[in-house]
């Protein structure tokens, strides 16, 4: 008699149960993707990180610029054009409270003093920069007037500069011929700094003709 015999069915592979090499395989390149998606999961953090820091210098610098503009408009409506009218000579001589100079100054010879110095230094000397105040975003301002002249005194002693003859500052041609009356206007050169939030810095210069 003959004995029959069942062959055995294999049975399925479990997950995981495959061969120990493919096993590595699949956990190297698990390992792999873990660490290259944490790497992008950390370059996401800091660029964005980045982008907040950028966004928000340029808010405190446009800031503090808008500051400058204030103080600046201040010092012309306040103390330039009130004084610039006939008769008036107070725009002739130093007046140190109002940060203002008769005569340019390029450079304190006299101190041969850095700028953080100079902006810093607070007298009555004449060339000191005045208090432009501090406005609520945090922003101090402090402003010097310069006239463009090389000594005190009426600007048409003063050897001033000046718009040129028939620049477009209100001149016009004379009744008699093609020739141009001259301006009577002189330069005036306003430097503001501000510093604000977050060590913000910021200067703004400013040339006008009154």
């Amino acid at each position: 008699m003959y004995a029959l015999r069942h062959k055995p069915v294999p049975t399925p592979a479990l997950a995981g149960n495959g061969p120990p090499g493919e096993r590595g395989v699949v956990l190297l390149v698990a390992l792999i993707i873990l660490v290259a998606l944490t790497l992008a999961g950390v370059a996401l953090i800091r660029s964005v990180d980045t982008a907040n820091i950028i966004a928000g210098n340029l808010s405190f610098r446009e800031s503090a610029v808008h500051a400058g503009e204030r103080s600046t408009q201040n010092a012309i409506i306040n103390f330039l054009q009130p004084n610039n009218t006939t008769g008036n000579i107070t725009l002739h001589s130093n007046n140190a409270a109002n940060g203002y100079s008769a005569v340019r100054v390029d450079r304190d010879v006299e101190h041969d003093e850095a700028w953080e110095t100079f902006w810093s230094r607070v007298t009555t000397a004449p060339g000191a920069s005045a208090d432009g105040g501090l406005d609520a975003a945090g922003n101090t301002v402090r402003y010097v007037v310069h006239r463009l002249c090389e000594t005190t005194g009426a600007p048409h002693i003063a050897n001033c500069a000046k718009p040129p003859a028939g620049a477009n500052t209100g001149g016009s041609f004379s009744a008699g011929g093609p020739a141009q009356i001259a301006s009577n206007q002189v330069y005036y050169r306003i430097t503001t700094r501000i510093t604000g939030p977050r060590n913000t810095v910021a200067y703004l210069q400013t040339v006008v003709a009154l």
